[in-house]
């Protein structure tokens, strides 16, 4: 008996043992584990706080910049109110509006730069030598600079012209049939662009003589983009859709039915629930002379085409200028008379963007940078002011951005719309487009 109890006994204290063993530890990897958990909530507590809370100048201008860009749209605005408190969003789109107000009254008017003189081709010179009719074909592996290649660089000063003739050296046939009728291409979204660049650095994907285009690559850290030069104003018109009041139309087929070479994204329209088709335009617009909408009200900007062939900034709520033919509303301005009106830090969130604009010598501007994409977030108004000023801007307003933004040349999109599965756009209201022949009065 004794025995037996004594091997219980022993029996028993080897089970307690081995089951202390067992559990121990299962016990203490379990509270490192809460251990580890809480002090990681408390850390992103702390983050939060320190993001949301804190007034350091770079840690607010992360945060307004990441409100402004939820606020921007009706789909993503949730990113914004489901974790700031409303009285954070509340002041940084205050501190927008105050941004906005502050334009009212800076308005262009072209003082002391003289009106181009625009001449049409004679009816003798050739279809494709407008820009440069008189000119003899020269090849480039002449020893000094003819005529038609001075012509050439002096329709497109923008060009560095080593890399322009280099590139001309390994691609003669682009000037086979002369300097006036040079076409190069490399502009669609498969293509790598050209060897050539500007004098500022940017690559360029598109020359085109006869119709004074040329197109550009621009990026920066946190944007890519695409930017088109047109020499030739006359050209420009702003198109609607043909159904616009109901439903709107894509950029590029509204440059097709209007005999358009280059188009991109002009007004906003009205987009209830996100769902809107493009068709009711937001805010005023002038399509040859016709009025469409209605005006936005104060603190809102307009850019009009006058029958000068020249772009004018003025304020959303008064009447159309006298000579306009062309017009539509969105805000901010982003260079008036040549100075940088964009509205330094307020309008800071980064999103695809569109920008109308003109230089001194009244080059049209098209600016698209495409956004919210792994390789392309977007940027904000005063970068696209900074873009279009290092191509002499004078004049200059931001478009409707967003999905809405995309740049259309020759027959196919150029830049990205935001939304992989809409590649060609939005339905739009209306869109700016440059045509192949001047546009009639």
């Amino acid at each position: 008996m004794v025995k037996k109890v004594y091997g219980g006994r022993s029996r028993g204290h080897f089970s307690a043992g081995r089951l202390a063993e067992r559990t121990a530890p299962k016990s203490s990897k379990w509270m490192k584990v809460l251990v580890v958990v809480l002090s990681l909530i408390l850390a992103l507590e702390g983050i939060y706080c320190v993001a949301i809370f804190s007034d350091i100048s770079f840690i607010r201008y992360l945060r307004n910049m990441y409100i402004e860009t939820a606020m921007s749209t009706m789909r993503h605005q949730w990113l914004a109110t489901a974790f700031i408190p409303g009285d954070i969003i509340d002041e940084v789109m205050a501190a927008q509006e105050a941004a906005r107000a502050a334009q009212v009254g800076n308005n262009s008017n072209w003082e002391n730069v003289p009106a181009k003189v625009h001449t049409e081709a004679q009816p003798d010179s050739k279809p494709n030598s407008s820009f440069m009719a008189g000119y003899t074909h020269d090849l480039i592996d002449q020893s000094a600079p003819t005529q038609e290649q001075e012509a050439f660089f002096e329709l497109f000063h923008e060009l560095d012209q080593q890399s322009m003739r280099e590139y001309v050296k390994e691609h003669p046939e682009v000037v086979a049939d002369g300097w006036d009728a040079l076409k190069i291409n490399e502009a669609g979204l498969d293509d790598e662009g050209t060897s050539i660049y500007t004098t500022a650095g940017d690559q360029v994907l598109a020359i085109d003589v006869a119709n004074g285009v040329l197109l550009l690559r621009v990026k920066g850290s946190t944007y890519r983009g695409a930017l088109a030069i047109c020499k030739d104003p006359s050209r420009l018109k702003l198109a609607v859709s043909s159904s616009i009041g109901s439903v709107g139309q894509k950029a590029g087929y509204i440059a097709e039915q209007n005999d358009g070479l280059l188009a991109m994204t002009a007004s906003g329209f009205i987009d209830e629930g996100g769902a809107g088709n493009g068709g009711k335009v937001a805010g005023g617009c002038m399509s040859s002379g016709e009025t469409y909408g209605t005006h936005y009200a104060w603190g809102y900007k307009r850019i009009e085409l006058h029958q000068d062939n020249r772009l004018y900034i003025s304020d959303a709520h008064t009447s159309y200028g006298e000579g306009c033919t062309d017009a539509m509303e969105f805000t901010p301005a982003l260079v008036v008379d040549g100075e940088d009106v964009s509205g330094g830090s307020i309008f800071t969130s980064m999103n695809p963007r569109a920008c109308l604009g003109q230089t001194r010598d009244e080059a049209v501007m098209m600016l698209v940078i495409e956004g919210r994409r792994i390789d392309s977030a977007g940027t904000n108004a005063e970068t696209c002011a900074e873009i279009l000023l290092r191509y002499d801007c004078y004049q200059a307003m931001n478009m409707d951005g967003g999905t809405s933004a995309i740049l259309w040349y020759d027959g196919e999109y150029v830049t990205r719309c935001s939304r992989s599965d809409t590649p060609e756009g939005r339905y739009l209201p209306n869109a700016w487009v440059y045509c192949n022949q001047p546009v009639e009065d």
